[in-house]
């Protein structure tokens, strides 16, 4: 059997695979980490002496013409080696739906979908980043949030739990997104919180209302909704599942698989 290295890369980590075992190094979306950087963290943080025949990459901001660049360092890294390179996005559609037709979902520092035919991607609805759009992804719960908790919008004493709970205070949190690099992910790591506190009336709000955004403005644009189930995959998913199913059972939608991660689906795709 071909020797193969699969991985799943999000913003904020990626996950490999390779004889059976899953390995775990930062993010390695190509808008925010260099070439040079991206080989670096695959020289370094995983294991030495791993050899594929083939390398199958999906990857957040895999985009055509960066995932030349990413095809590049891999080969360089992984000499003599087959090299693929898709988006995160097909490698989602591929785990959660395998060669059968549905809508597919990312729900985690980012968020995105796509329409998906049993083999490629036939549609997809640009999620235009956190800032004007990623609906539902955990940068996005992470501002709504924070936005809402420095305008004393939650119950009293929340503010003072959350502060205290990440030794913060407003101006540091004011630095880190406005002034620091990597306000994405930053913003994502409240997520845990906010999780935890869904039994708050005004959070579990928030959430469920975000989203019913995502359904509205991403899923609702591919006709196909009204017929094929809707899956997710990624950790917000995940973590937010029964409220995710809240806001589709209220825009009427058909929920499908729901997978934290993406990387053993991928693999039995792969074997197969």
């Amino acid at each position: 059997m071909k020797q193969i290295l699969v991985a799943d890369s999000g913003s904020t980590k990626t996950e490999w695979w390779t004889n059976g075992q899953i390995y775990r190094t930062r993010g390695l979306n190509p808008f925010f980490v260099s070439p040079e950087e991206i080989r670096h963290v695959i020289e370094t943080e995983l294991p030495r002496g791993i050899r594929p025949e083939a390398v199958y990459f999906y990857g957040a901001g895999a985009t055509p013409e960066k995932a030349l660049d990413l095809s590049d360092t891999l080969s360089a890294v992984y000499k003599g080696a087959e090299i693929h390179v898709w988006s995160d996005m097909l490698g989602a559609a591929r785990a959660l739906c395998g060669d059968t037709p549905g809508i597919a979902c990312i729900l985690g520092t980012g968020a995105n979908s796509c329409l998906y035919d049993g083999k490629d991607m036939t549609a997809n609805v640009s999620p235009l980043g956190y800032i004007i759009g990623d609906e539902g992804s955990g940068a996005v719960l992470g501002k709504l949030f924070v936005g809402a908790l420095l305008k004393n919008q939650f119950p009293k004493g929340l503010k003072e739990e959350f502060l205290y709970r990440y030794g913060t205070t407003p101006a540091e949190i004011m630095d880190c997104i406005y002034r620091r690099p990597l306000p994405n992910r930053y913003l994502a790591s409240f997520s845990p919180f906010i999780a935890s506190h869904l039994g708050v009336r005004e959070i579990r709000e928030m959430v469920r209302e975000a989203f019913r955004l995502f359904i509205v403005r991403n899923v609702k644009q591919y006709p196909e909704h009204v017929s094929l189930p809707v899956h997710f995959a990624g950790s917000v998913s995940k973590h937010y599942e029964e409220v995710l199913s809240e806001a589709c059972e209220a825009e009427h939608i058909t929920l499908g698989r729901i997978l934290a991660t993406p990387i053993e689906s991928l693999v039995a795709y792969h074997d197969k």
